[in-house]
């Protein structure tokens, strides 16, 4: 088991180091990490905008399949970047063996906690805000967001959903072949699935119905509102139940770290 100590000031160096630690293991390859990214949505943005910007009509037309597309691709980055670099970072250090010298320091569970998912965080916002500033040279009118405060409330709470999954991704696996699993056969389907290239209005009603059960579909949708003021459910429902995967989330991870759940053997 993890030692059950408190996040407190005297623990407080522990966690700075660890996060410290989870923000250069990314940076220091930041051209793979960011660059790399940034780079797959700018092509997502020129293949999808050029096909449909005049075959698919979003909001009854208040706005361009191009503006709408972007804020999708924004937290698509963001959201599997976040669960990229928590699953990556901790699968890697079980593989490596140098796991032991991360449990051996007195560092309690909610220590070990935050540090992986805040440096989680921290790159996938990074991404999500190269991704924004690359694609604003294509729509400069989405530098002035309609109600700003609610796109960074998705996007923290969206960034942090997806790195305790990760976190608990890489507490599950023992190798990165599971990790590869979780992200192609859960990560990237909901993903894709939850509105980035579409509005569920042009399904039908039965895909539609299906939609409104997967929880990524309310992130980019309440990441969307904040762009346009528009959104297909009012972004009160969807920061509610967002934000209630958010707690359960990070109960259930810390209950693992708790028990050391495979990762003291």
């Amino acid at each position: 088991m993890m030692r059950g100590l408190p996040f407190t000031a005297s623990r407080h160096g522990g966690f700075t180091t660890l996060f410290q630690k989870e923000i250069l293991r990314f940076w220091k390859v930041s051209f793979q990490t960011i660059a790399s990214p940034v780079l797959n949505a700018l092509l997502y943005l020129l293949i999808f905008s050029h096909v449909l910007e005049s075959r698919v009509t979003v909001f009854g037309g208040q706005v361009r399949y191009t503006e709408f597309l972007i804020p999708g691709l924004v937290m698509m980055s963001v959201l599997q970047n976040s669960f990229a670099n928590a699953s990556s970072s901790l699968i890697q250090s079980k593989i490596t063996g140098n796991l032991i010298f991360i449990l051996l320091p007195p560092l309690s569970p909610l220590d070990f906690y935050a540090a992986y998912v805040l440096g989680a965080m921290v790159r996938g916002v990074a991404v999500g805000a190269g991704v924004f500033l690359v694609t604003l040279a294509f729509e400069p009118t989405l530098a002035v967001l309609a109600h700003p405060l609610w796109a960074l409330a998705f996007a923290l709470l969206g960034s942090g959903i997806l790195a305790t999954l990760g976190l608990i991704a890489g507490m599950q696996a023992d190798k990165f072949d599971e990790i590869a699993a979780f992200q192609n056969f859960l990560i990237m389907p909901l993903t894709f699935l939850s509105g980035v290239f579409y509005s569920i209005h042009s399904l039908p009603a039965f895909w539609q119905t299906l939609s409104h059960f997967n929880p990524f579909f309310y992130m980019i949708d309440g990441f969307r509102y904040g762009f346009f003021g528009l959104s297909d459910v009012h972004p009160a429902q969807s920061l509610a139940l967002v934000a209630l995967a958010a707690v359960l989330l990070a109960a259930l991870a810390l209950t693992l770290l708790a028990r050391g759940y495979k990762l003291r053997h």
